[in-house]
């Protein structure tokens, strides 16, 4: 006899598995649950990270050091040739420009000016910063730089 004679007759899929109908078929009582507790209940689940009560992973660690993470400064970003293709020259640009014209998704933040590109055009900028290179291209093209 084959293997594959056996299969054929005991069929293709295993029939389920009925807990808690019983003490004859075997898992009846307690179901597999074990005696009480948390886990014998209905409806219980227990998070990822649970060590059985054993003091967990991320609280054994000792804590070190720290960090300037809250105090960061966040700016909105710009580019001097992202205002060179965008705008006309003469144009007076600030962060509410920018934002109507969707060069920064808001005027949440203050604006910081790059000096990537080279700039033709004179521009009055007003920004909370602007790099060293980016206020030199703009005085150098005729334009001003002004702090907020």
């Amino acid at each position: 006899m084959m293997i594959h004679e056996i299969t054929e007759k005991v069929g293709r899929y295993k029939s389920r598995k009925r807990i808690g109908r019983g003490e004859g078929s075997g898992q009846g009582g307690t179901a597999g649950r074990g005696h009480k507790g948390a886990g014998s209940r209905a409806g219980f689940s227990r998070r990822a990270s649970y060590e059985g009560g054993q003091l967990p992973w991320f609280q054994r660690y000792p804590k070190r050091g720290f960090s300037n993470a809250d105090f960061r400064k966040n700016y909105h970003v710009v580019n001097l040739k992202v205002l060179e293709e965008r705008f006309d020259a003469g144009t007076t640009i600030d962060v509410a420009l920018l934002a109507a014209n969707r060069v920064v998704r808001d005027t949440n933040l203050p604006l910081k000016v790059l000096g990537e590109g080279e700039l033709t055009k004179k521009f009055t900028i007003t920004a909370a910063k602007f790099s060293t290179a980016a206020r030199k291209k703009i005085e150098e093209a005729g334009g001003t730089a002004t702090d907020v």
